[in-house]
């Protein structure tokens, strides 16, 4: 089990604000799971250099939902198949120290 599998798992069975935003990533995993391009694209000049060390992506998306927080996510595939894999959901304030904003 992932990183962020292993996160949404405790949210899920969390407190209540923590279900809430379960389900709020719930819907914004069901709208990317078949669009990977839903989201809006990070340039590759701003992509985090920890991202690229931790995760070695070469693009990064980013999906807005409820209540100012942030779900980032590279695509990958092979031409034929795609997939979105997650990297972290975040904070609006997080994401703008992470991105320096």
């Amino acid at each position: 089990m992932n990183e962020a599998h292993q996160a949404f798992s405790a949210l899920a069975t969390g407190k209540a604000e923590d279900r809430d935003l379960a389900r709020e990533l719930k819907g914004a995993f069901d709208a990317i799971a078949p669009d990977a391009f839903c989201g809006i694209q990070i340039p590759k000049r701003l992509i985090p250099k920890s991202y690229i060390s931790k995760y070695r992506i070469d693009n990064l998306w980013k999906y807005n939902f409820h209540k100012s927080w942030r779900l980032m996510y590279t695509v990958a595939g092979d031409g034929e198949n795609v997939l979105a894999l997650i990297i972290e959901w975040l904070p609006h304030k997080e994401y703008e120290r992470r991105f320096g904003y």
